[in-house]
């Protein structure tokens, strides 16, 4: 070994020592460093105990609501719940008659409980809420997702009054939200207008009564389209009229809409009437629309009983309706994909589109990188023709 050779090693011996001492510096200035391995575990124990993959729930209570509609009271078997945001749902996962399957459900407790409410609506033919209505019993275990979803209040965002637009089942994130402020003291006044059909079918109509009365910063109405002829109270649809009349001025509120597909297409254009800006909308996925058929864009020639082969790279092959999401088909015919909004948001159903076309709703949040690369979110596409995918 030369001379030149070893000093060369000396040299570089002290520049590594000198390196670990500034690192130490820097680290003891600004904290540990995380991504060691010395933290690794911590970390991880850390962010899953805050944003679990999965929940294991037993139900201990079944509250009726309406005739359509059960509250699920859940605790957790493996561990606590994590904090959560009031406004945001749970993907719920259930093996019913041999199909593996999910649906995701808005969460109605308020943050900071020790157990969590789901509040599910019977869907007519809908296979998950009538499994649910009709076969869930008190012990029952399901698995869930942690919590997710981005329809919650953000003081440092949505400044000025609440106003929340609920139709039907659509109130359950809102009943978080508001138990949420009736704990805090209602620290924001808020306006709500609930449509629903019938009195009978209004979800927490009680509740809602009472924080209304109690509360004088919450400006509660029930906006019935079918009353019963003794009916006294609001009537008709949520009219850019009806807005405007129980809520007075809309100068920086902030509009929160939850409820079914078709109630968005009406309210969205109501709001468009008062001028509401764009920015000071926020609505909640709803599910994927129950006739994909009479949405803008869908092909004429195409019947909704229209049915195509679906081929899976590596898998089955199978036939779809063109009507049903291409998620629920793969799921009937044993094939896994993971999911957790199913409203074609949050893109953990996308899957690589080899052949053939799909139709997709226009609000259908697929990132533009993935159209151009080819993917799309099996929960809101239904096939348009054969299909060849790669999961």
């Amino acid at each position: 070994m030369s001379s030149e050779f070893v000093h060369w090693l000396e040299d570089l011996g002290r520049y590594v020592a000198e390196w670990n001492t500034r690192t130490r510096r820097v680290h003891k200035a600004q904290g540990p460093d995380y991504t060691s391995d010395e933290y690794r575990e911590v970390v991880r124990r850390t962010v899953h105990r805050l944003h679990p993959p999965a929940m294991q729930l037993k139900v201990v209570e079944i509250i009726e609501e309406t005739p359509s509609a059960k509250t699920f009271r859940f605790e957790r078997m493996d561990g606590s719940f994590p904090p959560f945001r009031a406004g945001q749902y749970v993907n719920l996962f259930a093996d019913i008659d041999g199909v593996h399957t999910s649906r995701a459900y808005s969460i109605s407790s308020a943050p900071g409980e020790n157990t969590l409410d789901l509040t599910v609506r019977r869907k007519p033919e809908g296979f998950v809420s009538g499994y649910l209505l009709d076969r869930l019993e008190v012990g029952d275990t399901l698995l869930s997702s942690g919590p997710a979803g981005q329809f919650y209040h953000e003081p440092l965002i949505d400044r000025g009054d609440l106003v929340f637009l609920a139709g039907g089942s659509g109130v359950t994130p809102f009943m978080s939200l508001l138990r949420g402020f009736d704990a805090k003291n209602w620290p924001v006044n808020v306006h709500m207008l609930y449509g629903s059909r019938t009195l009978e079918d209004t979800i927490f109509a009680g509740e809602l009564d009472a924080l209304s009365k109690d509360n004088s910063r919450f400006n509660y109405a029930l906006v019935l389209s079918e009353p019963e002829e003794e009916y006294q109270g609001v009537t008709g649809f949520l009219t850019s009229e009806l807005i405007r009349k129980h809520i007075g001025s809309l100068e920086g509120c902030t509009f929160m809409l939850c409820g079914p597909n078709a109630m968005y297409d009406f309210v969205l254009g109501e709001l468009q009437k008062l001028e509401v800006p764009a920015h000071k909308i926020r609505r909640e996925a709803y599910g994927p629309p129950d006739d994909p058929t009479a949405l803008p864009g869908w092909p004429e020639a195409i019947e909704k009983t229209a049915e195509f082969s679906v081929s899976v790279e590596n898998g089955p092959t199978f036939q779809a309706t063109a009507s049903e999401p291409l998620l629920n088909a793969l799921e009937r015919h044993g094939v896994k994909v993971p999911a957790l909004c199913r409203s074609g948001e949050c893109s953990y159903c996308r899957v690589k589109l080899l052949e053939g076309q799909v139709y997709m709703p226009p609000d259908a949040g697929v990132r533009q990188a993935d159209r151009e690369k080819g993917f799309i979110h099996s929960c809101v596409s239904y096939p348009l023709s054969d299909l060849k995918i790669r999961l």
